[in-house]
């Protein structure tokens, strides 16, 4: 397994350069943050200042070499609109968006695993014909669309749950939760169900069966464990896919994470900050991509062999 991480570790390593890169020179593209930071007023006087105090008169590959230094001495330069170190900031935010992640997935595999092996007990049943079409149209919907009418169902028309923001307790989740969770509930479940039909006409479920045991134990200890294995790397998938791809709905619904502190440094042009949380965000991904390889190879032998040699 070591030989096996230092391998994803190497090859990881011109992705991250390749982010880092990109994401300053679009970030750069932006425009120069005094027209942001300085009053309509300033001289051009002030300008030329702000500018050079912040390092932007320099040309785009000294800032660039400039910023890979202090990447390596793990100095992520500051924000210009707080003054506070953009790593920092990045660090505050991310645990938001992790703990939306994780509460999206939890709801997801449990409705998944129940829906695509009740779906796959009884195929091109009613009930299965019925879910397959729900899990498929809802992999199929877009997340701000989901979102935009969840609040206007939920919160105006209703009034029931808040629009945005986390001051009002366990009620603050349960629109971003419900949004982010719709498409990995499909398509979960429309993989758990194809899994779970060919384990249930595996030889070793027939041999349970004639010796006696009973439909729920088929299911639940010998059909699931061995549908586990694709569900579980696609479940990674969509985790990796939640972590990367929430900025629009933290955005939509004010969630403190990652995904908005990207967004308000885009319109900011606070680039530090920006970077910061793009790095964070690709380390994340590496490490969850890391680990759902990881647990993969638990799972099937054959991968375990294929990682020792």
């Amino acid at each position: 397994m070591l030989t096996f991480l230092r391998k994803r570790a190497l090859t990881s390593l011109l992705p991250l350069l390749l982010v880092l890169l990109g994401v300053f020179v679009l970030a750069r593209l932006t425009g120069n943050p005094a027209s942001l930071y300085l009053p309509e007023s300033a001289t051009p006087a002030q300008r030329a200042a702000f500018t050079e105090r912040n390092g932007f008169d320099d040309p785009i590959w000294r800032q660039l070499l400039d910023y890979l230094g202090g990447v390596l001495q793990f100095d992520f330069g500051t924000s210009l609109r707080t003054g506070e170190a953009a790593s920092t900031m990045a660090l505050r935010a991310f645990p938001a968006t992790l703990q939306l992640a994780a509460a999206t997935m939890i709801i997801a595999i449990v409705l998944a695993v129940v829906i695509g092996s009740w779906a796959a007990y009884r195929p091109n049943s009613i009930a299965d014909r019925i879910s397959s079409f729900l899990s498929m149209t809802a992999a199929s919907v877009p997340d701000f669309w989901i979102a935009i009418m969840g609040i206007y169902l939920f919160a105006v028309v209703l009034g029931v749950l808040p629009t945005s923001g986390t001051n009002a307790g366990a009620l603050s989740w349960i629109l971003p939760v419900a949004t982010l969770a719709i498409r990995p509930v499909g398509v979960l479940t429309q993989v758990v169900r194809g899994a779970m039909v060919s384990a249930l006409s595996a030889p070793y479920v027939r041999l349970a069966r004639s010796t006696g045991a009973g439909d729920v134990r088929v299911v639940t200890h010998q059909a699931l464990r061995n549908a586990a294995a694709p569900a579980l790397t696609v479940a990674g998938d969509l985790t990796v896919g939640l972590v990367n791809g929430a900025v629009v709905v933290e955005t939509i619904f004010g969630w403190p994470g990652i995904g908005k502190l990207m967004i308000d440094s885009i319109v900011g042009r606070d680039f530090a900050v920006l970077q910061a949380a793009v790095l964070l965000t690709a380390i994340s991904i590496f490490v969850l991509n890391v680990l759902i390889d990881l647990g993969y190879a638990l799972l099937d032998a054959r991968v375990r062999e294929k990682a020792k040699a």
